[in-house]
C-alpha cells in the first residue's frame, strides 16, 4: 500500500506521514522543502519513502508529479497556508500563490488522482481543509474562501462516487487551530488553544481508514461547526473578526 502525502515536511502532514509509516505503508513526501522531507525521512522506520522536492504552487508540477507517481492508494492534499491581515493591505501576489497551492494544486491532484482511482475501483483520497471552511474569515479572507473551495469540491465529488456505486472514498479534515509552522507563515501568533499536530495527524489517520467523511478533531471545533451551521452569516463574521483580533501580528 502506497500514500502520497503533500506539505510533508511539517506539521500535520509530517505527522500523518509518521502515521501511516507505523501502519506499514510505503510514502511518497512532497514539499518544496527537500532539506526538512529528508529529516522527516530519517524519522520514519519504512524502507520504501520517497522523497519529492516540488512547489505545488506550478500547476505543471502538480501534473508532473501525477505522472512520476500514478500507483497510490491514498493521496492526501495536505499542502497549503493562510495570509493575515485586512483585504485591502494584504500582499496580493502573497495572496495569489496561496490560491495556486490551496485550491488549484488541491483541484489538480484530486482530479488526476480521482480519475486512476475510479478506474481501479478502489483508493481513498483526504483533503485537508478547516473548520474555516464553514464560515466566512474576515482579516484572513483568502485562506477561509480557500478552504470553503475544498470543502464544497469534496462534498461535491463525494456524492458522484455514491452515485458510480465506487469503492473509492474521499474524506475531508477539518481542524481548528493546530500548533504547526502554519502561524509562522501567515505571519500571526495564535492567543487561542491550539491542537498538537500529532493528536490531529492520528485522529485523522484513524477516521480515514474508517471512511469517515468530515474529520473534525476536538469537541470545542466539532461545537463551533454546529454554532456556524445554525448562525447567520453576518454574526458568524462579527465573532470570526473577534477571535481573529486576538491574534498577535507577528
Amino acid at each position: 500500500m502506497r500514500a502520497l502525502i503533500t506539505g510533508a515536511s511539517s506539521g500535520i502532514g509530517r505527522d500523518m506521514a509518521r502515521e501511516l509509516d507505523k501502519k506499514g505503508y510505503d510514502l511518497m513526501l512532497v514539499s518544496r522543502d527537500e532539506e526538512k522531507l529528508q529529516e522527516v525521512k530519517k524519522s520514519l522506520k519504512g524502507k520504501n519513502i520517497e522523497v519529492i522536492p516540488m512547489d505545488l504552487a506550478n500547476e505543471e508540477d502538480c501534473k508532473k508529479l501525477h505522472e512520476m507517481a500514478r500507483d497510490i492508494d491514498i493521496l492526501i492534499n495536505n499542502a497549503g497556508f493562510g495570509v493575515f491581515g485586512n483585504f485591502t493591505q494584504t500582499d496580493l501576489e502573497k495572496e495569489l500563490n496561496l490560491i495556486k497551492t490551496n485550491i488549484t494544486a488541491v483541484h489538480i491532484l484530486t482530479k488526476l488522482y480521482l480519475k486512476d482511482m475510479m478506474d481501479k475501483n478502489e483508493g481513498h483520497i483526504l483533503n485537508v481543509a478547516s473548520i474555516a471552511g464553514f464560515m466566512p474569515g474576515p482579516l484572513m479572507d483568502s485562506y477561509y474562501a480557500s478552504k470553503a473551495y475544498v470543502v464544497r469540491l469534496s462534498e461535491g465529488i463525494r456524492e458522484e462516487i455514491k452515485k458510480a456505486k465506487s469503492n473509492v472514498k474521499i474524506s475531508l479534515l477539518c481542524p481548528g487551530p493546530v500548533n504547526t509552522n502554519f502561524n509562522n507563515v501567515a505571519g500571526v501568533e495564535f492567543n487561542l488553544y491550539s491542537l498538537s499536530s500529532e493528536k490531529v495527524a492520528k485522529y485523522a489517520i484513524e477516521k480515514m481508514l474508517k471512511n469517515k467523511f468530515i474529520i473534525v478533531p476536538g469537541l470545542g471545533i466539532k461545537a463551533l461547526r454546529v454554532l456556524a451551521k445554525i448562525s447567520p452569516n453576518n454574526i458568524t463574521s462579527k465573532f470570526v473578526y473577534m477571535m481573529q483580533e486576538r491574534k498577535k501580528t507577528k
